[in-house]
């Protein structure tokens, strides 16, 4: 009998399986999301650097001489952390590890105020130093319903920025007097 007599047999031939894709796609998927994450799965450094501030020294190599799989991050720590802690009053819009950037969304000190801030601050290196810290304070005031640009007195940013340095000394004063120690 040729195949086209026997329709009912060529019909069940192409009935869903156990092995036909629409059976077998979420499997697939399952799967293939598992090695993906699998994949992305962090392992601990069993290097660790030896200053928490730096995570390595100028050559990029940890304290036991292995290369620092974070050496291309290129921003202090303590630094990073002290700009958080400094401007943690103000909502964080961003922030980036590794390029040292954390931007602040609008802040309003009081809800009746008619000026708002916006802070970014840059961490411009590994090196604790108080040029490594650049802090854009960015100040807006409401004029007949709109919010209008105004200026900002350098001695705020400035201070902002000393801040941020005061509080970096203390971060490392205190990881130094609990254990870590400097690289260089």
């Amino acid at each position: 009998m040729p195949p086209s007599s026997r329709p009912h047999l060529l019909a069940s031939r192409l009935a869903p399986t156990a092995f036909a894709p629409t059976a077998f796609a979420p499997t697939a998927f399952a799967l293939a999301l598992a090695v993906t994450l699998a994949g992305c799965a962090s392992k601990a450094d069993k290097n660790p650097p030896s200053d928490p501030g730096l995570g390595a020294n100028a050559a990029g190599a940890t304290a036991k001489g292995g290369p620092n799989p974070n050496a291309g991050v290129g921003v202090n720590a303590y630094l990073w952390r002290g700009a958080l802690d400094i401007l943690s009053f103000m909502p964080l819009a961003s922030e980036d590890p590794f390029g040292g950037v954390i931007m602040t969304d609008w802040y309003q000190p009081t809800p009746s105020a008619n000026e708002r801030f916006r802070a970014t601050a840059y961490i411009l290196g590994r090196q604790m130093r108080a040029d490594a810290i650049r802090v854009t304070l960015f100040r807006q005031v409401q004029q007949n319903g709109q919010w209008v640009d105004a200026p900002v007195s350098k001695i705020t940013v400035g201070e902002l920025e000393s801040k941020v340095l005061a509080r970096a000394r203390e971060l490392r004063t205190h990881d130094l007097a609990h254990g870590a120690t400097e690289s260089y």
